[in-house]
């Protein structure tokens, strides 16, 4: 089962792209990095405990993602912000990197976090998640 946040990427790498078939904005996990400007961070954050039931045959976890979009433009990172809400936001009943989740919502955001070294604004979005592995 690949981590929450490398499949979070596939999806957006998957559904974020222009007519051409290129994503946009460049997508990384865990960091952020100092180039290029135009950036989606994915960051696991802490979620909900794992399903504990008595026969232990589903094994739903409940992890949480932070996204932290960086942009040109303050209209420009809330633009892609709101893309990324709307295309996360109710995912259900799919499956992605041999995992099924059963949904993915959207908690907050885009919230404006801070501006960086370089005064680009970036802003941030968090997601809950359910999720098995298929077995």
């Amino acid at each position: 089962m690949n981590s929450t946040a490398e499949d979070i990427k596939t999806i957006l790498e998957y559904y974020l792209d222009d007519s051409s078939g290129a994503t946009l904005f460049d997508i990384f996990i865990g960091r952020e990095p100092s180039e290029p400007n135009n950036s989606i961070t994915i960051f696991e954050t802490q979620g909900f405990p794992p399903q504990l039931t008595y026969d232990r045959t589903e094994k739903y976890d409940y992890p949480s993602v932070q996204i932290r979009i960086r942009a040109n433009s303050y209209t420009e990172g809330y633009q892609q912000g709101l893309q990324v809400r709307d295309t996360l936001h109710g995912r259900a009943n799919e499956t992605w990197g041999g995992t099924y989740y059963s949904v993915i919502y959207c908690v907050n955001g885009p919230l404006l976090l801070d501006y960086d070294k370089n005064q680009s604004p970036r802003f941030i979005l968090n997601f809950n998640i359910q999720r098995r592995e298929i077995v």
